[in-house]
């Protein structure tokens, strides 16, 4: 990505626990300091209930559970005035393929972190609606962005500023 005038509409991946809304969140705040109409959006707010009562009870989401979740995350970022960030898993091929067909000039950004992290992270995590014992699943689903896609890979077990300020430098060097 260049510093050009179209603010940016960036996915911040990974399975659960990789940091997706903090540091989605972080980003778009960073972001913001560049272009004036930038948001964030915790892609787990887009979920139907259906999916969040599932996930709750430990039931993983199927494909045709995520469809319309993951065209409504591409609607939010085509509909966007501006630049968004969204938090998204993102985890297949196939599912950021969907959210490209709603928004062609979306930027990945995939959350990188070793599994044992995460689940340490999800061990450590009070009040979300995803269970730790879903992350076998997610991790069995990843298929990590390939060089054919428009996104960076960022390993995610920094501060949060210097994973932001390492996500910025890598989406410069996007065309």
């Amino acid at each position: 990505m260049t510093d050009t005038a179209a603010p940016p509409r960036i996915v911040v991946m990974g399975p659960s626990g990789a940091g997706k809304s903090v540091i989605g969140e972080a980003l778009a705040e960073r972001l913001a300091q560049d272009f004036s109409r930038l948001d964030f959006i915790d892609g787990d707010d887009l979920h139907p209930a259906a999916n969040v009562e599932k996930m709750r009870v430990g039931i993983p989401l199927q494909d045709s559970d995520r469809a319309p979740w993951l065209a409504s995350i591409g609607r939010a970022l085509a509909d966007a005035d501006g630049g968004r960030v969204v938090a998204c898993s993102a985890l297949r091929r196939a599912y950021r393929d969907l959210i490209r067909e709603a928004c062609a000039d979306v930027v990945f950004v995939e959350l990188v972190v070793a599994p044992e992290e995460l689940g340490e992270r999800l061990g450590h995590r009070a009040g979300h609606f995803m269970p730790a014992t879903l992350l076998a699943s997610q991790l069995g689903t990843l298929e990590p962005l390939t060089s054919d896609e428009r996104g960076v890979r960022i390993d995610n077990t920094g501060p949060v500023d210097e994973v932001v300020a390492a996500t910025v430098t890598a989406l410069r060097g996007i065309r």
